[in-house]
């Protein structure tokens, strides 16, 4: 793959990441209402790098070329949320996976099956349209949905565990799968004052088209 097919090749996912971003941001300013607090704290965006895409295409056996990367990886835009709450993310995925023009691609709930280490985060990968002069297509945008105490963990273990040679594996899973259980402990304290669990009624009725209570 060269430096020019990369970029060419590029270019409907950073517009499909751009309109995802969009997204989120209308349904930060008025998911629970203009009384509400608003669920995001932050969004983190990326387009994978030319030396990454051609790397996990080597891991999956494939040769690295443009048509490899848009038939066998999903994860060329991704777009990571961060949210408050836990209920923060359920609402936010339930309203995204509701939109008629949204295309889920794959879904994955850490959150209420953690990973062995106790990593935590909702995955999902959509379908974006991007229309062109010739037509339409769909490009995936990979989004992680974290709140605050799962994505610190997840930072901290990334930095302490990724791609490092370690002897103390096991001892090292089982010290971080016990800082994510006490992660989960004050996070739940935190929920007591959620103001917004109030809203989940009213957003199931809306992704249903029902009339809200």
């Amino acid at each position: 793959m060269t430096d020019e097919e990369y970029y060419e090749f590029i270019q409907p996912y950073e517009d499909a990441k751009q309109m995802l971003l969009t997204r989120l941001d209308v349904l930060n300013h008025n998911l629970y209402g203009e009384a509400s607090a608003r669920p995001i704290h932050n969004i983190q965006c990326r387009i994978k790098k030319k030396q990454s895409i051609e790397e996990k295409l080597h891991r999956k056996g494939k040769e690295p070329t443009v048509m490899n990367a848009k038939d066998y990886l999903q994860d060329i835009a991704g777009v990571r949320v961060i949210c408050y709450f836990v209920d923060d993310i359920y609402n936010l995925t339930e309203i995204l996976k509701s939109q008629g023009d949204l295309i889920v691609i794959k879904e994955r709930d850490y959150i209420g099956s953690p990973k062995p280490n106790g990593y935590r985060s909702y995955h999902v990968v959509v379908g974006v349209p991007v229309y062109c002069l010739d037509g339409m297509e769909y490009f995936p945008v990979e989004i992680q949905f974290r709140t605050m105490s799962m994505d610190f963990w997840a930072s901290m273990e990334h930095r302490i565990s990724y791609k490092k040679e370690r002897t103390d594996k096991e001892q090292l899973r089982d010290e971080l799968r016990e800082y994510a259980n006490m992660l989960v402990e004050i996070e739940s304290r935190f929920e007591q004052y959620n103001e917004t669990d109030h809203q989940q009624e009213r957003i199931s009725a809306r992704t249903k088209g029902e009339p809200p209570l």
